[in-house]
């Protein structure tokens, strides 16, 4: 179920919504701050070569939060809650600016009734809150229209999975699913046609309000991206689209994943695509080489995973329509090792936190001899982290069990 399904469906009314309303509320994560500027020892240099000073705040940091890392250790400042389940090992959100959130929100939800997407339920759009998840997830900008670029991609990713995926009310049908994903990947690279038949082509563009959606949320970032970074962001969604035809396929046969298979499908089918906007959002480029590094790949990857659980696990907190076939972490887990919800939470928080603390090495590693702009990219990622967690563990949505 995509992430907007999922928030604006009903607060359920059982056990479960209360054991993680329980586990999960109000968590105060690391309650040492992020680190905010480069030191000086970031990496090596040649003596008498000036460090570059380059901007201020948050997308700064890495380095010394490797630096720190390296020499002394993140010190884990978690409570217990919830008969011992621990709070999820997370840094802190960094910025919380609710005008500049709001304003971004504004404009996301006039921007979907301009495209046309959730006709008649603009509502729970502007209920959903993109813009604040976009203002605590990139702090290191204060513009409201970069963030409003990232916010139109993300919300056209997550209403292809609703209209094509998930809800049959707005024509989502599996037999299509493969045939609507195609069509939906077009509008982000597309087709060139011959002359004949271009006009149809382009009727077909632009008579689904999903194609229209990525077609123009697109061009926005395009105001502030450079072609390698575009090219980027194709590439995630079109690994994203692969994740939504995965779920597709255990819906249609009924078919409930190991949790091996479902970790891995969570690394595609996640909140990836977003990640990848932190230096177009923030301003700057990490070149095409740096970002394709496996190493790079492998930390990203990993939070990206980890942010996705997060959706996971306050996502129990809704309950959905029993017809529908749900997969969520918890569950998964506790289907294959036959335990309880309680344990199976439990288990999900141990696997989240581990996939922090491994980004959180390999951000480390990596910080102390990339470039500035990847040492800035794994901050951003580090802030996405903390700024998608306040995010979930804020909202009414998920915290009204």
């Amino acid at each position: 179920m995509s992430l907007l399904s999922r928030i604006t469906a009903p607060t359920a009314r059982h056990d479960v919504a209360r054991l993680v309303a329980t586990l999960l509320t109000h968590h105060q994560g690391i309650r040492r701050p992020a680190p905010r500027t480069l030191p000086t020892t970031a990496a090596p240099r040649p003596a008498g070569t000036a460090l570059p000073t380059g901007p201020t705040g948050l997308g700064t940091s890495a380095a010394r939060l490797a630096a720190r890392k390296t020499a002394e250790g993140l010190h884990d400042d978690r409570g217990e809650r919830g008969g011992g389940v621990p709070e999820l090992y997370c840094p802190p959100v960094l910025r919380d600016d609710p005008a500049l959130g709001r304003e971004v929100n504004d404009r996301l939800v006039e921007w979907a009734d301009e495209v046309g997407i959730y006709a008649g339920r603009l509502d729970r759009v502007r209920a959903a809150d993109f813009g604040r998840l976009m203002m605590l997830a990139h702090p290191d900008t204060d513009e409201p229209d970069r963030l409003l670029a990232a916010g139109k991609c993300a919300l056209a990713e997550w209403a292809t999975d609703d209209y094509y995926c998930d809800d049959t009310t707005v024509g989502s049908r599996p037999e299509l699913l493969g045939s609507h994903l195609g069509l939906a990947y077009a509008a982000l690279d597309p087709a060139h046609l011959p002359s004949r038949y271009a006009p149809a082509w382009e009727r077909d563009m632009g008579s689904d309000p999903v194609r229209v959606a990525l077609r123009s949320g697109l061009a926005h970032l395009g105001r502030y991206a450079e072609p390698s970074q575009v090219a980027r962001l194709r590439h995630e969604v079109a690994v994203l689209f692969v994740g939504y035809g995965q779920e597709g396929s255990w819906r249609s046969r009924g078919h409930m994943p190991s949790v091996h298979e479902y970790l891995a499908h969570r690394q595609i089918n996640s909140f990836l695509p977003c990640i990848a906007l932190t230096d177009v959002v923030g301003g700057y480029a990490l070149s095409a080489t740096e970002y394709a590094d496996p190493r790079v790949r492998r930390a990203v990857t990993t939070a990206a995973t980890a942010s996705t659980l997060v959706n996971d696990l306050y996502s129990m907190t809704k309950e959905h329509d029993s017809s529908d076939v749900e997969f969520n972490l918890p569950l998964v887990i506790a289907e294959e090792e036959r335990c309880s919800t309680h344990e199976a939470i439990e288990r999900s928080v141990e696997i989240h936190d581990e996939l922090v603390r491994a980004f959180e090495a390999e951000a480390a590693a990596l910080a102390l001899t990339g470039s500035p702009e990847l040492r800035r990219f794994l901050a951003g990622v580090w802030a996405w982290l903390g700024g998608n967690r306040a995010w979930h563990s804020g909202s009414p949505r998920y915290n009204g069990a």
